[in-house]
């Protein structure tokens, strides 16, 4: 298969942010007096962007939209200063992206994750790369699957939907790849099942990040 260029997922594909979410979430829910959630229950609580996140860490008494809107403002500013306190890129990613920057592909970040938030993590942790594209969620309805996102940056690399890779660790990301026409790849070391990869359309998975130079 010829591809010219990867859109990777951000957390669980590219870096493990998961102690960062988690430690921001629960300190907003000591704020309040909620009870807190252990590291591994964020692994469920990641993928569908930061609002949904909020609203699955809080306790289903009080889940009122007031709530909801508050402290997913807190946890914008609040994570937005922490986000690259603990996140480090996955074992393997830098020399993927040395691998695909040699071989003249295409790179590319497409994230549920706040926009700002996901430039600020891309830039900060991996900044000897060129991302052609780096794009967040700026608007809810715009939330993946939805494809539109993948979409502008197929505009943006002038590559088309078919020559394009789509790396991640979620059921959402598989989607989104199908959706948009992508090839969908699955990355095993991130937040998901592989039973979940597969039953939502993954035609490929990655034990390792470089195992990705295989289908290159």
């Amino acid at each position: 298969m010829d591809f010219k260029g990867v859109i990777f997922d951000l957390d669980g594909t590219l870096v493990n942010s998961l102690e960062d979410l988690a430690d921001s979430m629960n300190s907003i829910l000591q704020s309040y007096n909620f009870p807190t959630h252990e590291l591994q229950t964020y692994k469920h609580f990641i993928g569908n962007g930061i609002r949904n996140l909020v609203c699955k860490a809080l306790p289903e008494t009080n889940k009122n939209k007031a709530l909801i809107d508050r402290c997913y403002d807190l946890m914008i500013e609040v994570y937005g200063n922490h986000c690259t306190n603990k996140t480090k890129p996955y074992d393997g990613v830098i020399g993927l992206l040395d691998k695909l920057v040699s071989q003249n592909m295409k790179l590319a970040v497409f994230s549920n994750k706040a926009d700002e938030i996901t430039k600020k993590i891309v830039l900060t942790l991996l900044p000897n790369w060129n991302f052609e594209a780096i794009i967040g969620l700026s608007t809810e309805t715009h939330k993946k699957p939805n494809p539109l996102g993948a979409l502008q940056i197929c505009e943006k690399l002038g590559v088309s939907p078919v020559d394009l890779i789509y790396v991640g660790d979620s059921g959402i990301d598989m989607q989104t790849a199908n959706n948009a026409g992508m090839y969908a790849v699955g990355a095993l070391w991130g937040f998901r099942t592989e039973e979940e990869l597969i039953s939502n359309g993954a035609k490929y998975l990655l034990n390792h990040p470089l195992d990705l130079i295989k289908i290159i």
